[in-house]
């Protein structure tokens, strides 16, 4: 194994996945290096769900290879996953009703993460602080509002101890003062060295935590690199507006 192929956190090379005859992804390459932000974007149908899914072993793939640390993690499933640094939020958050915040985000750390209790308990806490959300703990999970819930979705995801952190449409719905604390929590997050993948249709706020991005289209990998570069990449604007469209896309 190459000295390179070492040093990258997370990769998928060569990622083919179905759904019955329909090609989601269509072999895709995709590297993450340590303490590195990528955004994902993409029209609506591109595949970038489907490739969180694949890297976070929520979905296994038909063809191609994921590696964590240069181990082949292919055929692990999303929870052992998990316990070994991936973690992902959902674009629509997937709290436990019934439950507390500090309930949800203490699950998260002992089974998610596998943590025993007095470790589990430490790392509820920092999640729920560093995410803003001590003074709500006690506070049944479904009676949060949007922002909350969100929230709450990266404090679970927190509380494993991840290395990599797979966020979907995390600003989805929020309004742009929303979204702005949310950028905040996350900056700590790469402040602490976690490294982030974040698929976001508002790019402007994706654009103040991703170092560079990816764009999808039908299932392909179109361009990746420097967030102007791709944003300015005619295949991009090609993607979101069609070829006969006469404007450019920006950040």
């Amino acid at each position: 194994m190459s000295p390179e192929t070492l040093a990258t956190l997370l990769s998928a090379t060569g990622i083919d996945k179905r759904f019955d005859a329909l090609l989601v992804l269509d072999r895709v390459d995709f590297a993450l290096q340590p303490d590195e932000a990528i955004g994902i974007v993409g029209p609506n149908g591109a595949g970038k769900t489907t490739l969180l899914g694949v890297l976070s072993g929520a979905l296994q793939p038909n063809a191609g290879v994921v590696r964590l640390r240069g181990a082949d993690v292919t055929n692990l499933p999303a929870a052992e996953r998990c316990r070994l640094g991936i973690a992902r939020t959902h674009q629509v958050p997937r709290s436990f009703g019934g439950m507390s915040v500090f309930e949800n985000v203490f699950v998260a750390a002992s089974q998610g993460g596998g943590f025993a209790r007095a470790e589990a308990y430490d790392r509820c806490i920092d999640a729920l602080t560093v995410c803003a959300m001590r003074p709500i703990a006690n506070r049944r999970a479904e009676t949060l509002g949007l922002l909350d819930r969100k929230r709450l979705e990266l404090a679970r995801a927190l509380a494993t101890d991840p290395a990599v952190l797979l966020l979907d449409e995390i600003g989805g719905g929020l309004t742009d003062g929303e979204a702005s604390e949310l950028v905040a929590t996350i900056r700590e997050l790469r402040q602490r060295g976690i490294a982030i993948v974040w698929i976001e249709h508002i790019v402007h706020i994706l654009l103040q935590i991703a170092e560079s991005l990816v764009c999808m289209d039908a299932g392909r990998v179109i361009a990746a690199g420097d967030p102007k570069m791709v944003l300015a990449d005619q295949a991009v604007i090609d993607a979101y507006f069609g070829p006969d469209a006469a404007c450019t896309v920006s950040p």
